[in-house]
Parts: structure tokens; C-alpha cells; sequence
């Protein structure tokens, strides 16, 4: 998404077209699931002098206007995606923390039905996989100390 995408998405929610809100969204599409340090990190980068409650700000009110995603994932610090406004889901590695995307699990929004709805108008599903990536398992069988094969019984 060019500049000029980012600025006719803050227009048409209403918000003004900052330098700060700008970098952020640039940033954010640049550094998906990155968390807010990383992020006010970069916008520095780009701007020079911002404060890192100026970005927290930012964060806050593009999340509140639906331009950035906010993930939360176990423990973890907040991570920030652009709004795709696409339900999709999150798989995350147990061992290294990595976050990637994944399609809608089944059909359109919500994707999953819960089997009692307490009465709710269901509109959103947030799944996330759990697991362990294809590095961090082939890390694991480098760093398996090979054991010997197991002799053959001794038969006299």
C-alpha cells in the first residue's frame, strides 16, 4: 500500500493525515506482528524525533479506527497488523514465538459456529494454531545429540 493509500485510509476514517500516523501505518505494513517497541523503533528511524507514547497513541487510534489489527497471542506484548478486515487466523511457534497468517478455517466469517451462543450475534472467530515451525524442528533434529544404534542382543 502506497503513501497515498495510507493517507485516503486515515480520511475516510476520519482521522487527519499525520506524519507520525503515516510511519506508523508504513511501518506496520512493512513489519507485520511486530510488536509496539519495534515499531516506535522504526518510526523513529524514519521521523527522527517521536516520542515512544506518541507511537503508543498512534497504535491506539488507528486500532480504535480499524486500520491496524492488534494480535494477542498468549503472554505475549501486543503485535499490530494492517486491518485486512478479512477474519484470519494466526499460527504461532511455541519455540521461537514466530506469527504468520492463515486463511479463514472453513466458509466466510466467523469461520467456526460455537455450539451455544449465549444468545450473541456472532461476528468474528480469533483462532491460533499452536505449534512448532519447520526451523525451529529442524533446529532441534541438528542439535539431538545422535545416540549409537542399539546393539544386537549377544547370543553365544
Amino acid at each position: 500500500m502506497s503513501s497515498i493509500d495510507h493517507t485516503s485510509a486515515l480520511r475516510s476514517v476520519g482521522l487527519r493525515v499525520t506524519a507520525p500516523r503515516l510511519a506508523t501505518l508504513a511501518v506496520v505494513e512493512a513489519h507485520p506482528h511486530a510488536d509496539a517497541e519495534a515499531i516506535a523503533r522504526k518510526v523513529r528511524e524514519s521521523l527522527g524525533t517521536v516520542s515512544r507514547q506518541a507511537v503508543y497513541d498512534v497504535l491506539n487510534a488507528l486500532s480504535d479506527a480499524e486500520l491496524l489489527r492488534r494480535v494477542a497471542v498468549g503472554g505475549r506484548s501486543m503485535q499490530y497488523e494492517i486491518h485486512r478486515h478479512d477474519n484470519h487466523h494466526h499460527l504461532v511457534c511455541r519455540e521461537c514465538g514466530r506469527l504468520e497468517d492463515v486463511p479463514c478455517a472453513v466458509g466466510t466469517a466467523p469461520c467456526l459456529v460455537p455450539h451455544d451462543d449465549h444468545g450473541f450475534s456472532i461476528e468474528l472467530a480469533d483462532v491460533v494454531y499452536r505449534g512448532v515451525c519447520s526451523e525451529c524442528r529442524a533446529a532441534s533434529a541438528e542439535a539431538a545429540p545422535s545416540l549409537p544404534a542399539p546393539s544386537a542382543p549377544h547370543t553365544p
